[in-house]
């Protein structure tokens, strides 16, 4: 099976894969949908007001306000919903957005975490008994949230089918440990870091390749819901470097919140450092590049240069970025009409490039090494782009829940659109919100 950056070939676009796929026009119709976003530009103060009606929208969608039969989770667009409640809730007060972050928390857990309802097998991935797993939720993985049962053992692999079936994938887990880490930030629940290390364990073995030394060489790209065996066997473009980055956040957030039972990810953070040595990370693919640069965020908060070398790392992704822009705007995709692009790809780019001025705030406070210069050169032309993420989202507004290219994709869009509009809590380590005392 082709992989290009995380995902699927260009033939098939659906929402829930990365991978890699001008000038910007920006948006000129009045936004029907949200009266207030005139002439596709955003009024100061409509940010939030948008972001949390696109979320009580997506909340009603997918069962997390009202009672539902079947449950509607898919865990990456459900690890960007946590982080846009928790924000809505730390930006109006509203006890309404955090408990729908906390509620979407235990839905994901209890239906993600246990096999499927067509599955022979029953209960916790983990293999707990129901009180154990209860405690111990993420212990096992947590599945992709896929419309179709994963494939056999003895099945041969469709291509086109694979990308329907369900399965757990390793940048789905790492989106999610980040979402845990962040809702035990905002509410100072270590629970919610002790979950994201359990997963961040259960991810590194089930998903690493090893040598006959037994030294990791790998990761595969897509597991069995019970991690025993691979779906697709390829590593995709960025998984090393977003498990790198996620356990190195984990244990950031561990000794924030002096969770001394949390357990010790520092031999698999040690092997995802070297996997990503020497790697080229550029991708002309929109939500990539909007990868690196939240991976980038993350990275400049949490360096350790003696230890990882963190310095020569981040000047890779800054390049890559950098590149990645280049190629991605020669290639003209922005200059097509919405129904022939995809909106959250593009958002996933937006996201990113809301993280440019952190970055430049971040490396202000980056001393020694002799790096400063280059870093301080690498983003200089990097935040000249700053102005196409604003543009993206103002693109994209008018056609938010009613085009329909855009309700093709719609919770994911409509979530990762929230993110674009009030995306400070996603792009946090932790600055924020610090645990309670």
């Amino acid at each position: 099976m082709a992989i290009r950056y995380h995902g699927q070939p260009k033939r098939r676009q659906p929402c829930h894969v990365r991978r890699p796929v001008a000038t910007h026009s920006a948006c000129k119709r009045t936004n029907r949908r949200w009266p207030n976003a005139r002439k596709g530009k955003m009024i100061p103060g409509d940010a939030s007001a948008i972001a949390a009606r696109l979320m009580s929208e997506f909340a009603m969608r997918t069962g997390l306000l009202q009672a539902a039969q079947h449950l509607q989770r898919y865990l990456w667009t459900d690890a960007f919903a946590v982080c846009n409640f928790l924000e809505l809730f730390a930006r109006t007060s509203d006890q309404t957005h955090r408990r729908c972050a906390m509620e979407l928390i235990d839905q994901v857990h209890q239906v993600l975490g246990r096999y499927r309802d067509d599955d022979i097998r029953s209960g916790w991935i983990s293999g707990f008994d129901e009180q154990t797993g209860r405690h111990h939720p993420t212990a096992g993985g947590l599945r992709i949230g896929k419309p179709l049962k994963e494939r056999d053992a003895d099945e041969p692999l469709d291509e086109r089918l694979e990308w329907d079936r369900d399965g757990q994938y390793f940048h789905y887990l790492t989106k999610w440990m980040h979402a845990l880490c962040q809702a035990g930030f905002a509410t100072g629940n270590i629970a919610y870091v002790r979950w994201a290390v359990e997963l961040g364990q259960a991810a590194f073995a089930g998903f690493t390749r090893r040598a006959a030394s037994g030294r990791v060489i790998g990761l595969h790209w897509k597991m069995s819901i019970d991690l025993s065996r691979p779906l697709v066997a390829a590593m995709g473009m960025h998984d090393a470097l977003d498990g790198f980055i996620t356990f190195r956040e984990l244990q950031h957030a561990a000794t924030m919140s002096s969770d001394a039972g949390a357990n010790d990810l520092s031999e698999a953070t040690r092997s995802l450092a070297a996997l990503c040595q020497d790697r080229d990370w550029m991708t002309d693919d929109p939500l990539g590049i909007g990868g690196l640069l939240f991976d980038a965020c993350r990275l400049v908060r949490l360096i350790d240069e003696e230890r990882y070398g963190d310095l020569r790392l981040l000047e890779s992704l800054l390049d890559a970025c950098h590149h990645g822009l280049a190629v991605f705007l020669a290639g003209g995709s922005l200059n097509a009409s919405a129904s022939q692009r995809l909106a959250f790809r593009e958002l996933g780019l937006a996201i990113g490039l809301r993280g440019l001025p952190i970055l430049a705030d971040a490396m202000k406070t980056i001393k020694g090494y002799g790096r400063g210069p280059a870093l301080q050169q690498l983003l200089e032309p990097l935040l000249r782009y700053g102005s196409l993420g604003e543009g993206l989202v103002n693109f994209w507004l008018p056609h938010a829940q009613h085009d329909q290219s855009w309700k093709a994709h719609e919770d994911i869009n409509d979530v990762m659109l929230a993110t674009a509009l009030t995306p400070e809590l996603f792009l946090s380590t932790g600055e924020r919100t610090p645990f309670a005392s």
